[in-house]
């Protein structure tokens, strides 16, 4: 099984006929998800060719919905858009919106997060500033390259896009259920503890890594979550334990306010809840090793 992605996904991508849209739904098919059409209604009625492959291109998500059956949206649109396509998505009711758009307003963020509480949550909004997500050999849904590993039995939730690929490497023999990016911004739509829920309940995840990094409070939210809720080993990693004082550092989330949001603070939270917390990835990994 897998987290929120699987091999039953049918994928829109918003913002298609962009270069980014184009670059990465190559590489979404390339890796085997099935990608059934495109968004951008100044192209309506067009269809864009992949390799040979000519998908079609909708007006708006709902129309999409409708002819394709799609259940999945990936935005890659500017982030002065990324709000109308973001709600636009959640008002056609569409199930999982994957929000890859850096440099979106926190009001934004904050609104569409609101939209989508308001409408009953029925869809799950992944990012924005993020990676997307990989369930390998089933699907993969944003811009996580394919070939790092392959299908297995660890789930893993990161803040880092870079961290996620970094991680899955290191664990590339072991091989994973999902890997989520949830994104580094103040607000995002799905947590670290949405993630572990998932992971905890998903009865082919045997292990979770979740990455996290200096700023805010949500890793010590997750340690309380796994501390109450969370019976499968947990191994963790903190980026930003070598980060100046008083300095922000990477994501936009990344920002300590005195000895709140620091890299030990954050170790001494998961700790407490269970959890072994490498000082790098390569360490993290066989943490886990270790674990299993």
């Amino acid at each position: 099984m897998a987290i929120f992605l699987t091999e039953n996904s049918r994928v829109l991508v918003q913002g298609m006929t962009g270069a980014e849209g184009m670059k990465h739904t190559r590489r979404m098919l390339t890796a085997g998800t099935t990608v059934v059409g495109g968004v951008n209604p100044r192209k309506a009625g067009r269809t864009a060719d992949f390799d040979g492959m000519k998908l079609p291109v909708f007006a708006g998500v709902a129309e999409a919905m409708r002819e394709t059956g799609a259940d999945t949206t990936v935005i890659f649109v500017p982030p002065a858009f990324t709000l109308k396509a973001g709600l636009e998505a959640i008002a056609a009711g569409i199930e999982l919106a994957v929000v890859i758009t850096e440099g979106v307003p926190v009001h934004d963020t904050a609104a569409l997060w609101a939209h989508a509480s308001a409408a009953g949550n029925t869809t799950r909004v992944i990012g924005p500033n993020c990676p997307g997500l990989i369930s390998p050999g089933k699907s993969n849904a944003g811009i996580i390259p394919a070939d790092i590993t392959g299908p297995g039995r660890v789930g893993l939730v990161s803040k880092s896009g870079t961290l996620t690929y970094q991680l899955m490497y290191e664990l590339r023999d072991l091989g994973f259920s999902t890997c989520v990016g949830i994104g580094g911004d103040p607000i995002v739509g799905t947590t670290h503890v949405d993630c572990l829920q998932a992971f905890q309940d998903d009865p082919e995840t045997d292990a979770i890594v979740m990455i996290g990094e200096i700023g805010g409070d949500a890793e010590e939210r997750a340690a309380d979550y796994i501390a109450a809720h969370v019976t499968k080993p947990v191994v963790g990693y903190v980026a930003g334990f070598t980060a100046p004082e008083g300095k922000t550092m990477g994501h936009a989330g990344a920002i300590i306010s005195g000895s709140s949001g620091t890299a030990e603070a954050k170790q001494k939270a998961l700790e407490a809840a269970g959890v072994r917390v490498g000082r790098t990835p390569t360490e993290t990994a066989k943490l886990l090793r270790a674990l299993l």
